[in-house]
């Protein structure tokens, strides 16, 4: 018998208060990162009416102005009005910052590995920066390889700002919230159940100041503006049946900081795969690569993508385990639900003979200190917003196939070996 269900992912837009804090911390890294690549950085940011306050700790040789930096961010993402309560030009923003605990740092310095079994390997040479466990995923429900209700809720995110910086919407303000309800039938996507959109807006539209007339207004060009387009490539797409709702309190005009206050790390479901896969907890943005909860994401990712490309699974989770200090994984895991080709122990020995997942190996391997430099001193903050994953508008390294037909030939090694 078909079961049939409904599984709801949500995105929010640059402007959100959690995801200016999220894109300040990773412009304050990116700017670290581009001078002293060795830079070891966990900057938190908390943002509220008319105040920005950048903390954590920070060990490195780069001389950033921490202040220039937050105001060029807030300016970028599109609060320059006064009228918003919050603004680039006019909110205090304050500092407190110490340096990284020395405690922590000879562990990443120098690998248990490396103090306790004499390694000679130069990728055990660094320790994981924290414990914690991480996960990746990837699925064939897009072409991008991600689940696809985090996939539409990000595009619309997306389109929503686009619209507003470039002035076809010129009421739309930055903050806003997208979520799409997808419909599923035996664990595939078969139709749009629910599309909701939450943005920020003035309080009147040109010579429109009643506001069932302004939400009318908003709903209209939201829908023929921002939603249709984004399903134009798709075979799923809205029928008469998707719900489609917009600012369902009848107004959004007061947001951002104003509206409530925002956090770093604050939206980790909506920088991973909305919910649809499992999460270990750890945040990523304002953090260096030797933070496993970063790298470790990354290479997890990576790993499931590659497995889901190569052919030798329809869903794949990746699980990897660190303790702090030690180089290699505690554990990892990999999972595909019954859609695997091939057992899973035999993934995972694919794995494990394929994918480097130590911290030096991960930052090597996706350049993860010095392509912030290499890209002109900008990369970490462009993942701050929209996702980390499945961003078909960045050059991601984590987000490569090239390992498809590595695990291609390893598979048919391994059988043939076999036989």
């Amino acid at each position: 018998m078909s079961r049939r269900y409904l599984f709801t992912s949500e995105s929010v837009t640059e402007g959100h208060p959690d995801k200016i804090c999220d894109q300040i911390s990773d412009t304050i890294l990116d700017a670290l990162l581009a001078e002293d690549p060795a830079s070891r950085v966990a900057a938190e940011v908390v943002v509220n009416t008319g105040l920005v306050l950048i903390t954590g700790e920070i060990t490195s040789k780069a001389r950033v102005d921490y202040i220039d930096l937050a105001r060029k961010k807030i300016a970028e993402i599109g609060y320059t009005h006064a009228d918003n309560c919050f603004s680039f030009n006019s909110c205090s923003v304050l500092i407190a910052l110490d340096q990284q605990s020395p405690d922590i740092a000879q562990g990443v310095d120098t690998a248990h590995e490396s103090r306790e079994q004499s390694s000679e390997e130069a990728l055990d040479a660094i320790g994981a920066g924290d414990q914690g466990i991480m996960f990746g995923f990837a699925c064939n429900e897009t072409p991008e390889l991600m689940p696809l209700p985090i996939s539409l809720a990000h595009r619309i995110s997306r389109k929503l700002a686009a619209v507003r910086k470039t002035g076809q919407l010129p009421y739309l303000r930055p903050d806003g919230k997208t979520q799409v309800t997808i419909a599923y039938e035996d664990g595939r996507p078969v139709g749009i159940d629910t599309i909701l959109v939450s943005t920020q807006h003035t309080a009147t539209i040109g010579n429109i100041t009643d506001e069932a007339a302004v939400q009318a207004k908003i709903r209209d060009d939201l829908w023929a503006i921002v939603v249709q387009p984004i399903f134009s490539d798709l075979e799923i797409k809205p029928d008469a049946k998707t719900r489609f709702l917009v600012n369902p309190t009848g107004k959004f005009v007061i947001g951002g900081p104003q509206g409530d206050s925002g956090l770093t790390g604050r939206k980790i479901i909506v920088d991973t795969y909305g919910g649809y896969s499992r999460h270990g907890g750890g945040a990523f943005s304002g953090k260096d690569p030797t933070k496993v909860d970063r790298s470790a994401a990354y290479a997890a990712r990576y790993v499931a993508k590659n497995i889901v490309a190569a052919g030798l699974a329809e869903k794949c989770e990746v699980q990897l385990s660190y303790a702090i200090g030690v180089a290699r994984p505690v554990s990892i895991l990999v999972e595909t639900f019954g859609t695997g080709k091939i057992d899973d122990d035999r993934l995972l020995a694919l794995v494990k003979q394929n994918f480097e997942l130590r911290p030096a190996g991960m930052i090597q391997v996706f350049n993860l200190h010095n392509v912030v430099a290499e890209r002109g001193g900008r990369f970490y903050q462009d993942v701050a917003a929209y996702g980390h994953f499945g961003r078909t508008d960045l050059d991601l390294p984590w987000e490569q196939t090239d390992k498809a037909v590595v695990l291609k030939e390893a598979l048919a090694q391994s059988l043939s070996s076999a036989v």
